[in-house]
């Protein structure tokens, strides 16, 4: 009888230590930590106060309410670091590799992989940090030959139209994960693979005014 105590005590146990764990993942899926890489160079971070303070900023300049896009360049450009993030369902729906400036260095290579170089300076062929507003949809030379403008709304890049910086796609982007490869380099603007494209102009036919935000977190 004591045994069998025991055994049922043992199985109670383990099925709520168990349940914890389980806990324990849907918490951290709530406090919105994206898991970056490959299992085995798997990168953890967690974005939720740029999640929390993008909601605030299109609520208070009345943008999207829907979708957002954030763009984080302090990540290797190897891995994911373009995802665009889903107010109402409070997740990443889409996650893709994204291109940043070469700056000084030669266009296509990928020197600066491990660390951007930033600037909203004219022919800087850099990328520029800050909060963008997606506009109108046009006609690009490169990829699935469709771009959509980009309003910088801030100091750090209130060049950015001006200097034709653009959303794009480009061969040369993965649409997989390259680490510890990096992703070739541009003159600045934020190019994704021509598949990652392709389901990013759908939705941004049926969204309009939606937020980008590119930072070094």
């Amino acid at each position: 009888m004591k045994n069998m105590i025991f055994v049922i005590g043992l199985a109670l146990f383990l099925s709520c230590n168990q349940k914890d764990k389980k806990e324990t993942m849907v918490s951290k899926n709530e406090n919105k930590t994206e898991i970056i890489g490959e299992p085995k160079n798997r990168v953890e971070v967690d974005y939720s106060k740029f999640y929390k303070e993008a909601k605030e900023y299109t609520l208070q300049n009345n943008l999207n309410k829907d979708k957002f896009i954030l763009i984080d360049l302090s990540l290797h450009s190897g891995y994911k670091r373009f995802f665009i993030y889903d107010f109402k369902k409070n997740t990443v729906i889409k996650s893709c590799m994204v291109s940043h400036g070469c700056g000084d260095n030669r266009w296509g290579a990928t020197t600066t992989k491990e660390k951007v170089q930033i600037s909203n300076e004219f022919d800087s062929h850099c990328s520029s940090l800050g909060k963008y507003v997606i506009l109108d949809r046009g006609v690009s030379q490169w990829g699935i030959k469709v771009n959509y403008i980009l309003q910088g709304k801030e100091k750090t890049n209130s060049n950015a139209r001006n200097r034709a910086i653009v959303l794009h796609s480009w061969e040369a982007v993965s649409e997989n994960e390259v680490y510890p490869e990096g992703t070739p380099e541009g003159w600045g603007c934020p190019a994704v693979s021509n598949e990652s494209m392709k389901e990013i102009d759908e939705l941004l036919k049926t969204n309009k005014k939606v937020l980008m935000w590119i930072i070094k977190s």
